[in-house]
């Protein structure tokens, strides 16, 4: 099947696109995602120049968010009435939604043709959290109160708390620094992240007794009692039994882990208004669509929404 050759957009449009391809070159999207964005947006705005020539458009939608929104409802209509496949059509929203939040416009309000109702990722509120993150500073030993406060005040998964070397941590006397190393399609990718005042704490408390242990000379962060590496495992069970022991494992429909706890740092950014694209950053996450579900609502979200009805009580 021979491939259409992309119709070159307009001098402006093209310049646009240019700009927008520069700026998600320093991202931390996966590549994969990064060359999707660009053709989508390229097909958008293609059909935005088209607009534009037949006089279409209602006010700018480069400049004004409003605007933005009522193009790209259009355009989502468009694409229906094109027979797009929903996950077709989805792709390109999020590539609009990526172009416009560089931008600095905000997220064009078009609803995604899949499903929208799938549950938000599994969090703790916010008595919950203060419960283990209290459980851990008084009962964990400096080994596992860094492990345990890793998912939650910097968002690592549990294979990247374990895979961290002793470089990869850069402490100052009230700053820091971590480098986490991507994992797979990413390999070869580093994030960085900045260290929570708390997490700083228990990382210098962990290294100053670290230098004591059996293996101290090697790179590992986390080492077990025979002086190797610990085990994704070995980190999971002391991050599940400390949650065991406070009571915060008590959701029979996902139990608690480090997911759990790198969820509600993910929740905590994006429900709190921090810009997508810093928190898939954060995150390191391949897609924005990943990052989003931390904006679902949750099942106490739609609980709550229904005290706002008027009752005759």
């Amino acid at each position: 099947m021979t491939r259409s050759r992309a119709v070159p957009l307009p001098g402006s449009y093209a310049t646009i696109l240019a700009e927008y391809v520069t700026a998600l070159g320093r991202s931390p999207l996966a590549d994969s995602t990064k060359t999707k964005y660009t053709s989508r947006l390229r097909g958008y705005l293609a059909w935005l120049a088209g607009q534009a020539d037949a006089g279409a458009l209602d006010g700018d939608p480069l400049t004004d968010p409003t605007a933005a929104t009522d193009a790209v409802r259009d355009f989502r209509h468009h694409l229906k009435n094109s027979r797009r496949a929903p996950n077709t059509i989805d792709t390109y929203l999020s590539a609009i939604d990526d172009f416009y939040a560089r931008r600095g416009l905000g997220k064009p309000q078009a609803h995604r043709e899949r499903d929208t109702a799938r549950a938000a990722p599994r969090t703790l509120d916010t008595r919950r959290a203060r419960r283990y993150i209290r459980h851990v500073q008084l009962t964990a030993t400096p080994r596992d109160k860094a492990i345990a406060l890793l998912p939650y005040y910097a968002g690592l998964r549990i294979s990247e708390v374990v895979g961290l070397d002793v470089a990869d941590v850069r402490l100052s006397a009230d700053a820091g620094e971590l480098r986490i190393r991507g994992k797979g399609r990413d390999s070869g990718k580093i994030r960085r992240l900045p260290v929570h005042p708390d997490l700083h704490q228990a990382l210098t408390d962990w290294l100053t007794t670290r230098a004591g242990w059996k293996g101290a000379h090697s790179g590992a962060v986390f080492l077990n009692q025979r002086g190797g590496r610990l085990t994704d495992r070995a980190a999971r069970d002391i991050i599940t039994g400390l949650g065991e022991a406070c009571g915060v494992n008590d959701d029979p429909t996902e139990p608690f882990g480090p997911h759990v706890l790198r969820h509600t740092f993910a929740a905590q950014l994006v429900r709190g208004g921090k810009d997508p694209i810093l928190a898939a950053e954060l995150l390191g996450h391949g897609s924005l669509d990943t990052t989003r579900r931390y904006a679902l609502p949750t099942e106490a979200d739609k609980a709550t929404a229904l005290d706002a009805l008027i009752t005759d009580r």
